[in-house]
């Protein structure tokens, strides 16, 4: 694989310094309450630039999130397991390092950020796409005909819901060590419930 170019990662280093102050100034001051003439000049840009690397307000914040939305998809592509077998055992790997995809990890700059993400209508609304561009991967990557989008439809979903059940219940105050057996559990029986419903994938 090609290391990328120096343009790339100027580029790269451009959308992770703008997305980090516009977070902060968010978990600081509320996502409403900030605007992105003041997230442009706090990165020293002007608002044409910033809206070159981020069409959307709440693209400021999904950035960070982004890069998982083939996640799946990798996971399936790069495993000479089932697909469902290989996308169990990275979930379970997922809560075993605490990995904030899976909802199960207590640091306060992932709750703050998941407080942020969950707790803005206008972020929920846009990480419905995100959702959706998961689907679409990881559909490819199964066959890309119907039945391969709705399986895909469903293993995110399943790993969508776990996560928010861990988080939710460690945003309540719960610790994670007493979530994660609950937390692996679930995710046993959820994927057992897909591998019934999905034998061809597992």
């Amino acid at each position: 694989m090609t290391a990328p170019g120096l343009r790339e990662r100027k580029k790269q280093r451009m959308y992770e310094t703008v997305s980090e102050i516009a977070v902060r100034l968010f978990l600081e001051k509320g996502f409403d309450a900030v605007s992105v003439a003041e997230i442009a000049a706090a990165a020293e840009i002007s608002k044409p630039t910033l809206f070159r690397y981020f069409p959307a307000k709440e693209d400021l914040v999904l950035h960070r999130i982004a890069d998982h939305e083939d996640e799946a998809a990798r996971v399936v592509d790069q495993s000479d397991e089932a697909p469902l077998v290989a996308l169990r055992r990275h979930f379970l790997d997922g809560l075993e390092r605490e990995d904030p995809v899976t909802g199960l990890s207590d640091h306060p700059d992932v709750l703050a950020f998941h407080s942020l993400l969950y707790g803005t209508p206008a972020l929920v609304a846009r990480a419905h796409g995100h959702l959706e561009r998961q689907e679409a991967a990881l559909a490819e990557v199964l066959g890309g005909d119907l039945d391969a989008r709705l399986a895909a439809g469903q293993i995110i979903a399943v790993r969508r819901i776990l996560a928010m059940e861990n988080w939710g219940r460690i945003a309540k105050g719960e610790k994670v060590e007493d979530v994660r057996g609950d937390a692996v559990a679930a995710a046993e029986r959820a994927f057992r419930v897909l591998a019934d419903g999905l034998p061809w994938l597992a």
